[in-house]
């Protein structure tokens, strides 16, 4: 039986005097990947950030049972990765440097030499261009190397916000097929804040469906794929 990772109990979370979420309750298991869906406004995003300390909260979040305070600092060492929507990267700097740079908490050379040259492996259209600047890159290879440089610190849980915004099919399926293997091959619980419903429910394990701030239903992909819940949240009739 998988153990769960990380939970939140009664989270709230907003900006400044807004609150967008309002007592958020949900978890992810060992090895799951759990989808957060809604529409714009939601406060799907706002869950990830609320998680990884990005704006302040209240209520719980527990990691491996325990209640923790969380920071962005914190998470990483606990092994909670944060890639945010944008493809962030640093233009000015070639793929292998970013990568190192996703390596900051590492404080042996030697393996962090190791885990770029595996997430070269990992991520072959990287490795093809790593010594090019970021900025040169496709947006699909800049996702990528947003996933790939997450992926340096080992982490158990990567959070996910929006990783297909914006890229075409071909690159949405790619993007997708390299959330699975991640998942798959290396054991990487993943929550993942996405639009792309088509493509993402076949993936996932379990899917949260948000409306105005709080949960409307929770349940496997599949389930949540063949009901109305989705397409009665998106029309505004909950």
């Amino acid at each position: 039986m998988k153990e769960k990772l990380l939970e939140l109990k009664n989270l709230s979370a907003g900006y400044n005097e807004t609150k967008i979420i309002h007592d958020i309750s949900l978890f992810i298991n060992e090895g799951e990947i759990v989808a957060l869906m809604g529409p714009n406004g939601a406060g799907k995003s706002t869950i990830l950030k609320a998680i990884f300390g990005l704006i302040e909260h209240t209520g719980h979040v527990l990691y491996e049972g325990e209640k923790i305070l969380s920071t962005p600092e914190s998470l990483v060492k606990m092994g909670v990765a944060y890639v945010p929507q944008g493809r962030r990267v640093f233009n000015n700097l070639t793929v292998e440097e970013n990568l190192e740079i996703g390596g900051f908490s590492l404080n042996n050379k030697a393996e962090c030499s190791r885990r770029v040259h595996h997430l070269m492996n990992l991520f072959p259209a990287l490795h093809a261009k790593r010594i090019e600047y970021a900025g040169s890159l496709s947006g699909g290879q800049q996702q990528l190397l947003s996933i790939a440089r997450g992926l340096m610190t080992s982490p158990k849980l990567l959070l996910l916000d929006e990783p297909t915004l914006g890229l075409s099919p071909k690159i949405v399926k790619e993007i997708f097929q390299t959330i699975k293997t991640i998942n798959q091959d290396q054991k990487i619980a993943v929550i993942v804040v996405e639009h792309n419903l088509h493509s993402l429910l076949p993936i996932t394990d379990r899917a949260y469906v948000l409306a105005h701030g709080q949960i409307v239903a929770s349940d496997s992909g599949p389930a949540i794929a063949k009901s109305d819940i989705l397409e009665r949240v998106f029309m505004g009739k909950i």
